[in-house]
């Protein structure tokens, strides 16, 4: 199902207990930012901190990001930045695939609404439930991937470049090329 307003999706997703992550969630982490942005960053799920605080990217890997947005001179408000799933995986592991599965019309809902010319790939999970199992992080960040009409970007996620202090050239590298 497409949801075609913003109210639609907020409330189907906090009425969701479509897997069992919706068992234990303090809050619907669905998405924030500019709805009309050019560029929108897609993550793999909620945290502890974006549990409780019901927005994603407000924990440590958040404020990573927000440093190097920051450094971009990029304002976190003029992007939308949303997640994979909407709940949080416990012990923040990986979504699995049924969790995907269950959650994934509520973020292309969020991208046909947004209607953003550039998508930032967050990590392997984002990277394989948007453009496919095929794709590996590795291989593929920091490559321009045209689909459908729009332009991907995959690079780590944040929480990787904590650690694994290295991959933080290869990300900025990726980040700037937003700007491009």
């Amino acid at each position: 199902m497409t949801y075609k307003t913003w109210e639609e999706l907020e409330q189907a997703c906090s009425d969701c207990t479509k897997c069992k992550l919706s068992e234990h969630r303090r809050n619907v982490v669905i998405g924030v930012g500019n709805r009309n942005a050019n560029v929108m960053f897609i993550g793999e799920g909620p945290g502890a901190d974006e549990d409780i605080q019901g927005e994603p990217f407000v924990g440590r890997a958040g404020k990573l990001m927000d440093m190097a947005l920051n450094g971009l001179g990029i304002k976190r408000e003029e992007l939308y930045i949303a997640n994979i799933v909407k709940c949080r995986p416990p012990g923040n592991r990986n979504p699995e695939p049924d969790e995907v599965s269950s959650c994934i019309e509520y973020l292309k809902s969020q991208i046909e609404l947004v209607d953003p010319k550039i998508i930032v790939l967050l990590g392997s999970v984002a990277l394989k439930a948007i453009l496919g199992q095929e794709y590996g992080i590795t291989a593929s960040r920091g490559k321009w991937i045209e689909k459908d009409g729009r332009m991907y970007i995959p690079t780590f996620h944040p929480a990787a470049l904590l650690r694994d202090e290295d991959k933080k050239i290869d990300f900025w590298s990726d980040m700037k090329s937003i700007q491009s």
